[in-house]
């Protein structure tokens, strides 16, 4: 009896090692199919990062293309009539000769008053749009960035050397932008 009591206990003691090991095996399993499914799940996350990341920068690209196309239509809308202006300087240029010369003329002072009255609405439409008269003065500093030097004549005094003589053709913006510059005369 006592060689069955150690054959079963042997027996049992195997039994338990092969459970141990299936209990050992089987936990393994379920480890790697754990380690499978944070590997999974590790992979969703970081696709999702990356999904997340394309989005954010396509966003921020549009919203880019958005600002600029719109900072665009405005700066042209300022100076979609720059065109129109440039060609009605020289009319402007006509109306202030032919009122300097009027002036002049004594016997036409109700010529005068209308041409001044056209003048003076022309050029307060104009204005209206944008556009603006750059104001210079004899003896100002002359600025080759504003001004468009014609010619250089040797100044009357000292304090004119470098300094703008005459206007010859007054400059224009429409807007922030220069769409004629001033043309003057300098002193040596």
């Amino acid at each position: 009896m006592a060689k069955k009591s150690k054959a079963k206990d042997i027996e049992k003691e195997q039994v338990n090692g092969l459970e141990n090991e299936a209990v050992a095996v089987e936990e393994q399993e379920q480890n790697s199919s754990e380690k499978e499914e944070l590997t999974a799940e590790q992979k969703l996350e970081a696709e999702l990062k990356r999904e997340k990341d394309k989005y954010l920068r396509l966003f921020a690209e549009f919203e880019n293309y958005r600002k600029r196309t719109s900072r665009e239509r405005v700066e042209l809308f300022a100076t979609a009539s720059e065109d129109v202006m440039k060609t009605l300087l020289p009319v402007l240029d006509d109306f202030e000769r032919a009122l300097t010369h009027i002036e002049e003329d004594k016997e036409a002072e109700e010529l005068r008053k209308g041409v001044l009255l056209i003048y003076k609405k022309l050029l307060s439409t104009l204005e209206q749009k944008g556009l603006k008269a750059i104001a210079i003065e004899k003896g100002d500093t002359f600025d080759a960035d504003i001004h468009e030097a014609v010619t250089q004549i040797p100044a009357p005094s000292d304090g004119l050397k470098g300094n703008i003589i005459d206007v010859i053709e007054k400059g224009y913006t429409l807007g922030e932008k220069i769409i004629r510059y001033p043309k003057v005369v300098i002193g040596l």
